[in-house]
């Protein structure tokens, strides 16, 4: 709660300060000053809600890991191809 009032404080501080502008000015002269304070509150801003809590707040329970998977062996077998009798590597699993 304390991180959020003081990002909303410095937002309202930022936003504050870029509505008073002096009549003189002319509008090219403020387009830096505002880009690079939008980036400065949106790090902040940022910030903060990426440091926050999560939103669920409760226990968080993980799945035990299941049953180790079934031992596999590699074979030997022979298939006909069309052109004759080809032996490979196969890998079996029960």
């Amino acid at each position: 709660m304390k991180k959020t009032f003081v990002a909303a404080l410095t937002v309202a501080t930022i936003a504050g300060s870029l509505v008073t502008a002096t009549p003189s000015a002319k509008a090219h002269d403020g387009v830096g000053a505002g880009i690079a304070a939008g980036l400065i509150g949106g790090a902040i801003v940022g910030g903060a809600i990426a440091s926050s809590r999560p939103a669920y707040g409760g226990p968080v329970y993980v799945a035990e890991p299941g049953p180790p998977p079934p031992p596999c062996y590699w074979q030997r077998q022979r298939y006909w191809d069309g052109y004759g009798w080809v032996v490979r590597p196969v890998r079996v699993c029960y």
